[in-house]
């Protein structure tokens, strides 16, 4: 009875090691599902910001959440007013927390000196414009942008200089 109760405890430290190294090793990367418009130099998104609009876009979900009527929208495109809107030339913040809408005065404060801002490297061009670069050209060297999330509260700004 002894061996099979230490056998019993070994086998069940055996499966809570495993499923513990298993959890570990997990890695978010959601590079293959931002859209080309996104800014580039972020392997994991959750929102953009666009200080333009006063919009957000989730990537996940792939859709836009924008204020209407007092109350925040989410729909696969932007309704006609915003039909000057250009994703394409328009500053994005990445943006990892949860709901970001629900504390959309702190974004919009934070934010509001990148309005008409078209400088950011989007993905679309980093792709085109890096394609078959070693890395080494300026910019790169200071690694991908530093992002806007619960660890690091906009420093950086998503640039890369």
């Amino acid at each position: 009875m002894k061996k099979f109760i230490i056998a019993a405890a070994i086998l069940v430290s055996g499966l809570a090691y495993n499923n513990t190294a298993e959890a570990q090793v997990r890695v978010n990367v959601n590079i293959g599902s931002q859209p080309d418009w996104g800014p580039a130099g972020y392997d994991y998104v959750n929102y953009y910001y666009m200080p333009d609009i006063d919009a957000y876009y989730s990537v996940p979900d792939r859709e836009y959440i924008y204020f209407n009527n007092n109350r925040w929208i989410h729909a696969r495109s932007l309704p006609s007013r915003y039909g000057n809107f250009n994703p394409y030339n328009s500053y994005k913040v990445v943006i990892n927390d949860r709901n970001p809408w629900e504390r959309n005065n702190v974004y919009r404060s934070r934010y509001a000196q990148y309005r008409g801002r078209h400088d950011q490297v989007i993905i679309k061009n980093a792709k085109i414009k890096y394609k078959g670069d070693n890395g080494k050209h300026k910019g790169w060297d200071k690694g991908p942008g530093r992002g806007h999330d619960r660890d690091d509260r906009g420093r950086g700004h998503g640039r890369w200089n």
